[in-house]
């Protein structure tokens, strides 16, 4: 196989057959998938119709290449056409905004779409750091959020089936760190954990602790503690970070979690993985638990490692792809009358 064209992650082959293959009523219509002189990964070139989705304003300075076909080449999604151009937007089937990047009032994005166009409302921050969304009423056909009743599903990460996975325990050398960039007295998380702190020493790192850590540095340093603090900005459903997902478990430490109420949390990983603080009366009583567990049961907690292994979402690219693997299944016809009310749910 082409080096242009790697073989795509084993987790690929999961999310092909979670949301199953692409297929799009009124294809005909549509441009056919280019044939470059190189293989393609995913089953053969203009073999299926193509989607193109226009993304309103890149996140970021760097814009990805999209000449390429990313979404194939590097997470196995065929058909799907990413842009930045917008003088592609009569041409586009779906055209994406990103909350950070919108303008201040509706009358700054186009005042027509063209007919069955979908306009996506995309969005990683919780309810309580998002600005007004009043003005963005009959506006998104569909949402693209952490929470999983949205219509695009975009957690920051999951787990996957891995049967060949064993248990990997970094060494420890300390109890419990935090990594901390934004610090709020106001906040719960900085209440729990000016309380805790009476009761065990916590490894504080990050900027607000004027101790940052370089992109590389991050998971060996939280790998050495034996418990990570993954504590949310914010408590809403389903609003469940990178401080599980990257910082607690794919490093190799046991979370203790502050967020949404353990049911939620059990919806993304198994019970027996994450310590959660309302588990306990009081912080002395979890400050206790922590300091005197033994090695056979702080093992346990990573039994899902024997199962599952930690598949990440930080990349806006495999972000937007997944909107063609789930195109098939959107609701047509559809307007949020009234986002603001539905984010605050």
């Amino acid at each position: 196989m082409s080096p242009l064209c790697p073989m795509p992650p084993s987790w690929v082959a999961e999310l092909t057959a979670l949301m199953g293959l692409f297929s799009v009523q009124g294809a005909a219509s549509r441009p056919q998938a280019p044939c470059p002189g190189r293989c393609c990964c995913c089953g053969g070139c203009g073999a299926g119709p193509v989607l193109t989705v226009l993304v309103w304003e890149w996140p970021s300075r760097q814009v990805p290449d999209f000449s390429r076909d990313v979404c194939c080449e590097q997470y196995g999604i065929a058909g799907c056409r990413l842009s930045t151009d917008r003088r592609l937007l009569s041409q586009a089937d779906v055209v994406v905004f990103l909350h950070t990047t919108l303008p201040r009032g509706r009358d700054e994005l186009p005042r027509d779409r063209p007919q069955g166009q979908g306009w996506v409302w995309a969005s990683l921050e919780s309810p309580t750091n998002t600005r007004a969304l009043a003005g963005w009423n009959q506006t998104f056909n569909w949402v693209m959020t952490y929470r999983r009743d949205s219509d695009i599903f975009m957690p920051y990460g999951k787990l996957v089936p891995n049967r060949s996975a064993t248990v990997s325990i970094p060494t420890k050398t300390n109890l419990v760190s935090w990594v901390i960039s934004n610090y709020h007295r106001t906040q719960k998380r900085a209440e729990v954990y000016k309380n805790l702190s009476r009761y065990l020493h916590v490894n504080i790192y990050g900027k607000a602790a004027k101790k940052p850590l370089c992109k590389d540095c991050l998971l060996p340093t939280t790998s050495k503690s034996k418990f990570y603090l993954a504590f949310e900005n914010s408590i809403h459903q389903d609003y469940i970070t990178e401080k599980l997902w990257r910082n607690s478990l794919l490093a190799g430490t046991v979370p203790v979690v502050l967020g949404p109420p353990r049911s939620n949390y059990e919806q993304f990983i198994p019970a027996d993985s994450f310590i959660h603080v309302d588990d306990f009366g009081s912080l002395a009583d979890l400050a206790s638990f922590l300091k005197t567990m033994n090695s056979s049961r702080y093992r346990q907690f990573f039994a899902w490692q024997k199962r599952y292994s930690v598949k990440l979402y930080a990349d806006w690219t495999e972000r937007i792809c997944t909107i063609c693997a789930t195109y098939p299944r959107l609701p047509q016809g559809h307007l949020y009358p009234d986002l603001q009310s539905w984010f605050n749910t």
